[in-house]
């Protein structure tokens, strides 16, 4: 079970090569880069099996049964999900009816979107002067409503930055949520989509304008949202950007004093 990483694919781990290289059956996902493949085993299978909301889908429980029916068969199988395969992948899942059906496995982590694919839109998920925490979550349930689950209040009380995946469907009632639970209107927020391929798009706005910025710009799925004073920080580490000739905007956006430390 390999995680493909964000998109781009030099994000991919050596494990993760070696992998493609030996397998004799590829089910790789719809986030997955399709370049990856060219690198698998000249002779693998290679079969799509994507899982996108909103659109035709194989079964979660088709897959996994596909997976443990190609391992009892011989068959080195990898099983290739974008980003990582734990983190809102289902690879918990198809892992776990892997392990009941008796099939040894073989865990190789990727990077994950909401960490990746920030780091590539200049936006650090942690810095020492605005947060200790980060929560990560998800914009909709396994049905594809969104999350009755979460404690919103508690959420914008205790969560310093916010990660949030597949949250752009959901995006109005996730901001009057956490608007209403008292997070702070002009809050930062950064709408990241395609994270790490050539086509990125980023969108800087707030909490109180995120709605309808969205609406406007046209910005869509996939996209990982961060909410929080982090995403100030891609005014000066917007490194694609600056590759391509874009100005620094503020060198010290969170507006406290850089101190060289040494020891």
């Amino acid at each position: 079970m390999v995680g493909g990483g964000p998109g781009d694919p030099g994000l991919v781990t050596l494990h993760a090569l070696n992998a493609l290289r030996q397998a004799d059956v590829i089910i790789y996902d719809a986030l997955v880069n399709q370049a990856l493949l060219d690198w698998a085993n000249p002779a693998a299978i290679i079969e799509y099996a994507g899982k996108r909301g909103g659109k035709p889908s194989p079964q979660q429980r088709d897959i996994s049964l596909k997976l443990v029916e190609l391992a009892r068969s011989g068959k080195r199988v990898l099983r290739l999900k974008g980003g990582d395969p734990f983190v809102f992948g289902r690879g918990g899942e198809e892992a776990q009816t892997l392990v009941q059906a008796g099939i040894k496995l073989r865990i190789i982590p990727g990077i994950s979107a909401g960490i990746g694919g920030l780091a590539y839109a200049g936006i650090p998920v942690t810095h020492r002067d605005v947060n200790q925490s980060v929560t990560f979550l998800s914009g909709h349930d396994r049905t594809g409503a969104m999350p009755s689950a979460i404690d919103w209040q508690a959420v914008s009380r205790g969560s310093q930055v916010i990660v949030m995946y597949m949250a752009i469907k959901h995006m109005p009632d996730i901001c009057r949520k956490l608007l209403d639970a008292g997070r702070d209107p002009n809050e930062p927020v950064a709408v990241v989509s395609n994270a790490t391929n050539p086509d990125m798009k980023v969108l800087e706005t707030t909490l109180s304008t995120a709605m309808q910025d969205i609406q406007n710009s046209g910005i869509g799925a996939p996209a990982i949202v961060c909410v929080g004073r982090v995403t100030l920080m891609r005014q000066c580490l917007d490194w694609l950007g600056q590759m391509d000739g874009v100005p620094v905007r503020d060198l010290d956006p969170l507006n406290v004093r850089s101190v060289s430390e040494t020891g």
